[in-house]
């Protein structure tokens, strides 16, 4: 059974930046698109970022022009770094992966806490 599981997540200062890593254990999968969804407190959750085996990304309005997805490599799945981070950036940051098989993988989140 694949698992995926998010990393780099925490507390972060409003204009600072953060990177997120999403990795897999328990097999290889071959992906068909991969992204990071968010889901603020009290909110549905969103799309951030995706990516797609041919490199096409897509990024939510919120973020565009302060982060950047992209794929990873044998470790990591897919990174996203983001930057000038914003207090409403606060959510728990999950990893999803959709894969060529027709298998939707979700991580357990991480959190980030954007403090002002």
């Amino acid at each position: 059974q694949v698992q995926l599981e998010e990393s780099g997540g925490g507390l972060v200062q409003a204009g600072g930046p953060l990177r997120l890593s999403c990795a897999a254990s328990g097999g290889t999968i071959s992906i068909n698109v991969i992204g990071w969804y968010r889901r603020a407190p009290g909110k549905q959750r969103e799309l951030v970022a995706a990516i797609s085996n041919g490199g096409v990304t897509n990024y939510a309005d919120s973020v565009k022009g302060r982060a950047t997805i992209s794929m990873g490599n044998v470790k990591d799945l897919v990174f996203l770094q983001m930057n000038s981070l914003k207090p409403e950036d606060t959510a728990v940051y999950y990893c999803a992966a959709f894969t060529t098989d027709g298998r939707e993988l979700w991580g357990q989140g991480t959190p980030v806490n954007v403090s002002s």
